[in-house]
């Protein structure tokens, strides 16, 4: 079904076998490295003692500025690292309010004189086509080098996120040229038009958990408008990033088009959403630091912001649901990236009725969950991704216990090295409890009881955030009551993670403002302007 798409590609890909061209990036260390040896159920504690070694260079570490790869200002490095061990790969240029400074200068004169604004829609679209054609090429490489850097299973990267990214590219350079304004019939003799116009200088500030689609939902739309960015990368996960903007210069882009910082939130990103020759920011991250962009661009020159926040979405399973089919679908809406997804379906109500079922299925599934280096064949959960993350996950599993839910499976680290944490099960959730208001970001399910419809939709809606929900039922009329009594910017019927690139994503209340994605998106890098011309003895109006 077209609705499990990403379930069902997830699923044929975790299957299926490496490529020639993935195989020749990855080279194991160990005495025994192929297909399943060596690969646990994440109560075993072995599940993370061999590890491959990937085959890939990191050639990219400095900023990229005016087409140029170029130290940090002030000389600054900092360390990124494997979540798998910890341990350092990288030393890449730190940024800062100057680093910011130089690549807006150049953002602003390559929007101001230099040939992309100017360029025909065409020929922009013909760049992001071949950049598109790069990524293709260039595609076991990034993979690898994601899943080093981040941590999530190499399957998901190469075979599901990279040719999404791909789609992505390919659906912005279809949209470069057919980006119009209108001509408006108004009262009086009066020829009225609307010219949509680029925006100008974008700053924009990704996360770490999808880092390159990320990288694509915000460069893929501002650039088909015809603007300029600075970019700032999640510190955690700077490679991948700076890896794709040279393909893009391959690919002809000008240069100070697509400009690339690697720094820390309070200095780089401070800079950048304060900025006084930013013309807007997008921004991707938690709600609270959202909120602290949102003011810095505020205070700054009242900047226009697209926010794409936290989450803590529900997933309904209602009485006539298949549960072995809804036990399968709620782990994936849980699991899915390490549970560091922020439209997890991270409360899952399941109907009184078939609430014990349901929860003996999802025990079972979660210990069957292998847990371990993401870069073996048929592991579906790598590490978290970093230190920071590991122990605030723990913190809410502990919470979770000491709130006397019962903890089904899990609740503990997974070898130890690495930030790997068990495949975790709540029973018994109560709505007031952190591990059900809070975003925990990490492979942790709660799953509570609901009696009726009137109540899990007011338990659903009682919650800060807003971005997404699930509902699975064969009934088309609790289906169509849901949908609608949800409030949340992506309600998905009887599957969950289903992205494409022309469905918009965004959250209500605290989850964000604005839409990523699909003709929505345009919208956030382009100014409307009215013509208004007099018409002298016109024909007609």
């Amino acid at each position: 079904m077209a609705s499990r798409r990403l379930s069902l590609l997830l699923s044929r890909s975790l299957s299926a076998s490496h490529s020639s061209g993935a195989a020749s990036l990855l080279h194991s260390h160990g005495r025994n490295s192929g297909g399943w040896r060596n690969i646990n159920r994440f109560s075993t504690a072995a599940a993370v003692e061999e590890l491959i070694t990937p085959q890939v260079s990191i050639n990219y570490t400095q900023h990229l500025i005016n087409g140029q790869f170029v130290d940090a200002a002030s000389g600054k490095t900092f360390q990124t690292y494997d979540p798998r061990t910890g341990e350092v790969i990288a030393h890449v240029a730190e940024g800062d309010a100057e680093d910011i400074n130089r690549a807006v200068s150049a953002a602003r004169k390559a929007f101001d004189e230099g040939p992309w604004p100017k360029m025909s829609a065409y020929e922009r679209s013909r760049i992001l086509l071949r950049f598109a054609d790069l990524v293709h090429k260039h595609n076991d490489e990034l993979a690898a080098l994601e899943t080093w850097n981040n941590g999530k299973p190499y399957e998901q990267a190469a075979k599901v996120e990279l040719p999404m990214f791909v789609r992505l590219i390919h659906y912005y350079a279809g949209w470069a040229d057919k980006i119009h304004g209108m001509t408006v019939p108004a009262d009086g003799d009066y020829h009225v038009q609307t010219l949509h116009e680029p925006i100008g200088v974008a700053g924009q500030i990704i996360p770490w958990n999808f880092p390159l689609l990320m990288f694509a939902w915000k460069v893929g739309p501002a650039l088909a408008c015809g603007n300029t960015i600075v970019l700032k990368t999640a510190e955690q996960t700077p490679l991948t990033a700076l890896f794709v903007a040279k393909l893009f210069l391959e690919a002809g882009l000008p240069e100070g088009v697509l400009n690339v910082v690697s720094g820390y939130g309070p200095t780089a990103g401070a800079a950048l959403a304060s900025h006084m020759d930013v013309d807007k920011l997008a921004f991707t991250g938690s709600t609270n630091t959202g909120k602290i962009v949102l003011e810095l661009a505020a205070r700054s020159n009242l900047k226009p912001v697209t926010l794409e926040l936290g989450g803590k979405s529900p997933f309904i399973i209602c009485e006539d649901a298949d549960v072995d089919r809804a036990v399968e679908l709620a782990h994936f809406a849980l699991f899915f990236n390490q549970g560091q997804c922020c439209c997890a379906g991270s409360r899952t109500f399941v109907h009184e009725r078939i609430y014990d079922e349901f929860l003996e299925k999802s025990k079972k599934r979660a210990l069957r969950r292998v847990v371990g280096d993401p870069f073996k064949k048929g592991v579906e959960q790598g590490p978290q991704i970093d230190v920071e993350q590991f122990e605030k996950v723990l913190r809410y599993i502990r919470s979770g216990i000491e709130s006397n839910a019962t903890l089904e499976c899990g609740g503990d680290r997974l070898g130890s090295k690495g930030f790997f944490v068990q495949p975790t099960v709540f029973s018994n959730v109560q709505d007031d409890m952190l591990i059900a208001k809070d975003e925990i970001f990490g492979p942790v399910q709660s799953i509570l009881r609901f009696k009726d419809i009137d109540e899990v939709i007011r338990r659903a809606n009682a919650t800060r955030y807003g971005l997404a929900a699930g509902v699975f039922t064969k009934n088309v009329n609790t289906a169509n009551t849901l949908m609608r009594a949800l409030r949340a910017g992506t309600v998905w019927i009887n599957c969950f993670d289903v992205f494409d690139a022309a469905i918009p994503f965004g959250g209500y209340k605290m989850s964000g403002i604005g839409r990523e994605k699909g003709i929505y998106s345009l919208h956030n890098y382009l100014q409307v302007k009215a013509v208004v011309t007099p018409l002298n003895n016109p024909a007609w109006l």
